[in-house]
């Protein structure tokens, strides 16, 4: 079972520490990232398909679990791939259709492993918690050892190795999870259980320092999940508590330490205060796991009795009402009053124009945020493409149109006003349909309510039992593995939150580590009995499909040790399972080989796409290298770019650079009238071919000009010109000098048009 987990940790840090945060789609570490992860993804499912035992892919024996929440990412991929027809950028149109192939391939490979090998289901919150404190743990260490690696940031918030604050303390908020259930689980090695309470406390160190506000809300909301869902609440409640106790008390040096909590700080002084605090988070690892053990040790030699069990429970519950009626009672006590901080604090969330808070600790506090500006212009370019939106990624450039500051932005901070803008209300209704397929499919695994659906079907067999039809109540025993399927449910509650207020979607780290937990869910099916005992070779007990789990109704705290019932998939009524193997094509079948091939095909296909818009890049700058020295191969470079991705308007920059260089005036005109027609609604396109035209066809460069400010009214705005922008100072000489050549009596002052003046369209 280790190298499982310790594969999957692998994998989840390969994908952070190589992409980080995929800020930068052009690089050739996200094109490899996604390539790495189609194959991968293609691997497993052809090596499932070719060497499982035919009891685990039979859908005699198991239903195909997970098949529609599949189909509708892959329509919603299809839709991604499609929106380069309408895409006002179908160059970032298609590194989406990559993006979002990649991510289907870790689905499918989640949902593809749950149901061949759902015994390894430790291996799956195992892999992810070690991967989110390996990544955390060398955030911590950018603090620490700022000289050997973080010398030129200078930003206090934690941000590495995403190189975006918000990712990291979503990593650190997912492993949270992860470590509630390790710590507060009966079955395992006590070892690793009380290693579960140092990983709390560097997770929550990590959060706490990466001033993200929409993690910890996330955190808060997925552990209120947990506890109501979960039995294992005084567990889970002690691995939390001293956690934190520890946790706060390093981040509240930290916050007390300028040299920590400040930016633009000297080397040598983070270095001497690092060192410090590497010194305090050594000795909390120290304390916390020496409170682990003792924990450990006292729980296994006597279990608490009930009635200590109810006090605690009764203590806790207490002090957390406590802890919010102080909250409510210190803003009635404030200036406001109540009621007028929360709408002080709405207005403030809600204000588009709305100054950000600073990058320090005060931050955690603040409630204003720049977000609400861009779910405004996400909203106002759903307004005009309201069907199929903009195209995928097309909000980035799409929002130019209606931004009111010089802000560059690549994303809305939010899926659902993202997917608005880029794929409009058909995006939506995908990602809300498959959604729902998903929340089905993994509420056959956890039951998290104790209530499933009966079907007029079953109710009819059986009448006597079962009850009228509908969602009725449904007692289920709390095994090891349902435990751990609910704790991966509340851990992809955590990121589904989050990423409705930040775009965390498009950060693989964060991503693919939540996609590998929801495949499994949705893969996974219902659980039965003694499946966890299963092995390869052993036989399985035979049970009707969906039968509940032996047991008394409800194994919670008090439970004794080594009660909880196992898990692992229904066989063939009694037949030994036969072991992982080469079979022979007619043993396999004809479905089974299909498969393969197809997934096989699929894969390299897919691959060969996400390489080519990095291909055309690497041949652009080639192109551009070799101006000066070998014009003829720059030449042949610049229209390999163009061939590899004729989507990219970069491509057909760099071939009219060349081909101006070359003295082809005619040729290099053509290149940027085309990047044009590809994409029209592009402001950089016009510019492109202005700066072109304003030697030597000014009537033509003052209609591209004015066409660029209608699509960017604010790269001309006064504000900018005054700000210094070097663009926004080019474009207005550029327009004053056409408009003076055009009319010779036009004074010095002329003015470009306003966001309402008409633009020149072709």
């Amino acid at each position: 079972m280790w190298w499982a987990t310790l594969l999957l940790a692998g994998a989840i840090c390969f994908v952070t520490f190589y992409a980080k945060g995929g800020l930068n789609p052009e690089s050739s570490a996200v094109a490899i990232t996604e390539i790495a992860l189609t194959l991968g993804s293609a691997a497993i499912v052809v090596f499932a398909a070719l060497f499982a035992p035919p009891e685990r892919i039979s859908r005699a024996s198991r239903p195909l679990y997970g098949a529609w929440s599949l189909a509708l990412l892959l329509a919603l991929t299809a839709l991604t791939a499609l929106s380069v027809v309408w895409s006002v950028q179908p160059d970032e149109s298609f590194r989406e259709a990559g993006r979002m192939l990649a991510y289907s391939g870790v689905f499918a490979a989640a949902i593809t492993l749950a149901r061949v090998a759902p015994a390894r289901w430790p291996a799956v919150l195992g892999g992810v918690t070690l991967a989110a404190v390996i990544v955390c743990c060398y955030a911590l260490a950018t603090k620490v050892f700022p000289a050997q690696l973080d010398v030129h940031d200078q930003y206090a918030r934690l941000r590495a190795p995403f190189a975006y604050w918000n990712a990291t303390g979503l990593m650190a908020a997912l492993g949270v999870i992860g470590c509630m259930w390790l710590g507060a689980r009966r079955a395992g090695h006590a070892l690793l259980s009380a290693l579960a309470y140092p990983a709390m406390g560097l997770l929550l160190v990590t959060l706490l320092l990466s001033y993200s506000r929409g993690a910890l809300a996330a955190l808060a909301l997925g552990l209120a999940l947990w506890f109501c869902v979960v039995p294992l609440r005084l567990r889970g409640a002690a691995v939390l508590v001293a956690g934190g106790m520890c946790a706060g008390g390093v981040v509240a040096w930290t916050f007390s330490t300028p040299a920590l909590s400040s930016e633009a700080v000297a080397l040598a002084a983070r270095s001497s205060e690092g060192h410090r605090l590497g010194a305090l988070l050594v000795a909390m690892v120290l304390v916390l796991a020496l409170i682990g053990i003792a924990l450990g040790f006292q729980t296994a030699r006597q279990a608490p009795e009930p009635r200590a069990r109810r006090r605690a429970g009764t203590v806790l519950l207490a002090l957390l009402v406590l802890a919010l009626l102080a909250f409510a009672g210190t803003l009635a006590a404030s200036h406001r009053g109540l009621e007028g901080s929360v709408s002080h604090a709405v207005s403030a969330l809600t204000n588009p124009n709305a100054k950000p808070p600073p990058n320090t600790p005060g931050r955690l506090t603040a409630v204003a945020s720049v977000r609400a500006r861009y779910w405004k212009e996400a909203l106002e370019v759903f307004e005009a493409h309201p069907l199929v939106g903009a195209g995928a990624g097309g909000y980035q450039t799409a929002r130019l149109r209606y931004r009111t500051a010089l802000l560059e932005v690549k994303h809305a901070h939010g899926f659902v006003v993202q997917t608005l803008a880029d794929l409009g209300a058909v995006g939506l209704a995908l990602a809300l349909a498959l959604l729902l397929t998903w929340m089905a499919a993994a509420g056959r695994s956890t039951h998290p309510f104790n209530r499933r659906w009966t079907r007029w079907r079953a109710w009819r067999e059986l009448r006597s039992s079962a009850g009228r039809p509908g969602w009725r109540g449904w007692p289920q025993p709390y095994p090891p593995e349902r435990i751990a399927t609910l704790s991966l449910l509340c851990l992809v509650v955590v990121f589904g939150l989050h990423s409705l207020i930040d775009w965390t979607w498009y950060v693989p780290g964060d991503a693919c580590l939540a996609l590998a937990c929801a495949g499994w869910l949705a893969g996974r099916g219902p659980l039965r009995a003694g499946d966890a005992a299963l092995t390869d070779g052993e036989a399985p007990v035979a049970q009707p499909a969906g039968a509940p789990l032996p047991g008394p109704e409800t194994l919670g705290e008090g439970a004794p040790p080594g009660t909880e019932a196992a898990d692992a998939p229904a066989g063939d009524g009694g037949a030994r399972t036969r072991r992982w193997g080469v079979r022979s094509p007619r043993e396999l079948g004809y479905a089974r080989c299909a498969v393969a091939l197809c997934t096989l095909a699929a894969g390299l296909l897919a691959a060969w796409t996400q390489w080519q818009p990095q291909s055309s890049a690497s041949s652009s700058q080639q192109a551009l290298a070799l101006i000066s020295s070998h014009p003829g191969e720059a030449l042949q470079a610049a229209h390999t770019a163009v061939e590899r991705d004729p989507l990219s308007a970069q491509a057909l920059f760099a071939l009219a650079e060349v081909e101006r260089a070359l003295g082809e005036d005619a040729s290099a005109r053509a290149a940027l009238r085309a990047a044009v027609r590809l994409q029209p609604s592009n402001p950089e396109t016009w510019l492109r071919l202005a700066e072109y035209d304003h030697a030597i066809e000014p009537r033509e460069a003052l209609h591209e000009l004015q066409a660029a400010i209608f699509l960017n009214p604010e790269s001309i705005s006064p504000e900018a010109v005054a700000d210094g922008d070097p663009e926004s100072i080019e474009i207005e000489n550029d327009y004053a000098e056409d408009s003076r050549a055009l009319n010779p009596r036009a004074t010095a002052g002329a003015v470009a048009p306003t966001a309402g003046s008409p633009a020149r369209t072709r």
